[in-house]
């Protein structure tokens, strides 16, 4: 749109003024952050089993019994306090504990990932990469990953606009906006570490290097380092008081309950970074093998050349390399929205690539190609209509017929459970949800007293989970939900398990191979 006639704004300045508020508001960002917003609230909440891990801690804070899942149990089974607090606060206004959670959260992240798309474009044109930064904002608007953590409740999309916001911050050289973003996101999850290390190395460099490779030092000052250490050290002194640790018990547990190959973190990975754009869905998984070479190297080229220009954003071009070794190494069971978070650099990173080789062949056809692909195989991962659920436009991997299973177990058992019995499972967060009950975690979540029952020879491993039989008969909870697969080769093989509970209810299902879900009662 040409700008008005000088002439205008004297003669009609609410025409002018209102031209110009239309002008900045009709910008390629606004139709994304649009997308993005319409992305995730088309289909509606599907909440994930851990999200209402997280829900219902914000309920007890809200019912005033703290920041627990058991009331008067103080152990902290969520990985995010920040996400947990800002639920809570929200809860405040919208119904107390009875607040209708699933869809603030889902309210929150769409606007975080509206944002993040802003801050992905912002952050391009500091690189000087524009077009780089609109086609990764546009794939992360619509991209079957971000929006299926963002309508399942997780704290995903919360961590990725933190860190996005603190590379972001850094880049313009604002270090306590950016020291800020990074405290925050390291309380929404602990793996920010793996960009907050690198980042730090880079500012420290900045604040201490020679002359010759640090000709203007920006040196660390004392509000960035307070800005950064408040939060950090305000969760940690009431961690240390409320739960005896700050670390979330949760991580603990999920190391020793879990039984893994020792390469099953980096095949997961490898077969992820080959497939950003979802291509197998649309080639097939031939596609993994070319996308294991396609999108590093691309990622590689665009990397090289944006470092020659500007050495000081090593820190995110490394970051989704880090994230992966680290997690391979590690070889935690990897959930699916764990695999988000290096997403969106990982996608600036190819589309710098493919800047460069336009840059290279003087057009800018590679980068409309690449882009457009991107958004095509994308979409594919969409569906028009799911077979569960919400009967809405949603991602594919949006898959949540487990933890509607275990809502159908909750009405089963609503009102059976007296307040003063137990109820066990292997999946606590909708069924505890939604009974309300108070729950004995086989899988040690909220439950540190199971932990010493874990690992258990590997013969007991039907897939990667079993409960202990002696778990069960030591601490004789009143009711058990379980999937068929997490007994199969412990409880159920157990004569003393088979004397001691009935199985009430059978609800049909093939999910993991099991042979239905099974709700049991102390005889």
């Amino acid at each position: 749109m040409k700008s008005p006639p000088s002439g205008l704004s004297r003669l009609c300045p609410r025409r002018y003024n209102a031209i110009v508020r239309l002008r900045r508001l009709c910008q390629p960002e606004t139709f994304l952050i649009i997308i993005a917003l319409v992305a995730r609230l088309l289909p509606g909440p599907r909440t994930i089993d851990d999200a209402y891990i997280t829900f219902r801690y914000a309920q007890n804070l809200l019912s005033g019994n703290g920041l627990v899942y058991n009331p008067g149990e103080a152990v902290l089974g969520t990985t995010t306090p920040v996400y947990a607090l800002l639920m809570a606060g929200l809860g405040l206004f919208t119904g107390g504990s009875q607040a209708p959670f699933p869809y603030l959260a889902l309210l929150v992240n769409a606007l975080a990932d509206g944002l993040t798309c802003w801050l992905l474009i912002r952050m391009a044109e500091v690189l000087g990469y524009r077009r780089a930064g609109m086609a990764t904002a546009l794939v992360w608007a619509i991209a079957p990953w971000s929006v299926t953590f963002a309508i399942g409740g997780m704290e995903t999309s919360l961590l990725i606009l933190l860190g996005t916001a603190t590379f972001y911050f850094y880049l313009i050289d604002k270090p306590v906006a950016a020291a800020l973003c990074g405290s925050l996101s390291l309380l929404t999850r602990p793996d920010a570490l793996l960009f907050l290390l690198p980042l730090a190395v880079e500012r420290l460099r900045r604040a201490i290097g020679s002359k010759k490779f640090n000709p203007h030092p920006l040196p660390i000052s004392t509000k960035e380092v307070v800005v950064f250490a408040i939060p950090a050290l305000l969760w940690f002194v009431y961690g240390t008081v409320v739960y005896g640790n700050p670390i979330p018990h949760s991580i603990l547990a999920k190391i020793s309950a879990y039984h893994l190959p020792g390469e099953a973190g980096l095949i997961r990975l490898l077969q992820h970074y080959a497939t950003p754009f979802l291509g197998h869905l649309v080639f097939g998984t031939w596609w993994i093998g070319v996308g294991l070479v396609l999108f590093p190297v691309l990622f590689g080229l665009g990397a090289l050349k944006l470092l020659r220009q500007k050495l000081i954003a090593w820190p995110l071009l490394a970051y989704p390399w880090i994230y992966l070794l680290v997690f391979a190494l590690a070889n935690p069971l990897i959930f699916r929205w764990y695999l988000v978070p290096p997403l969106p650099l990982y996608f600036l990173g190819i589309f710098l690539g493919g800047e460069r080789l336009a840059s290279d062949l003087r057009s800018k056809l590679p980068t409309y190609i690449l882009a457009t692909a991107a958004v095509v195989l994308t979409l594919n991962g969409w569906t028009s209509r799911p077979d569960h659920g919400l009967l809405r436009p949603s991602p594919r991997i949006a898959y949540i017929k487990l933890e509607l299973l275990y809502q159908q177990a909750a009405i089963e058992l609503r009102n059976q459970i007296h307040p003063d019995q137990v109820l066990a499972a292997g999946d606590i967060g909708a069924l505890g949800y939604y009974t309300q009950a108070r729950i004995l975690d086989t899988l040690g979540l909220i439950s540190p007293q199971v932990d010493k029952y874990y690992p258990l020879p590997e013969s007991m491993y039907e897939i990667n989970y079993a409960i202990p039989s002696n778990l069960i008969s030591d601490f004789q909870p009143d009711f058990l939900v379980i999937l068929e697969i997490y007994g199969r080769k412990t409880l159920l093989e157990d004569a003393n398990f088979k004397a001691s509970y009935e199985q009430i209810t059978l609800i049909p299902t093939d999910i993991y191979g099991s042979e239905g879900m099974l709700i049991f009662r102390r005889r």
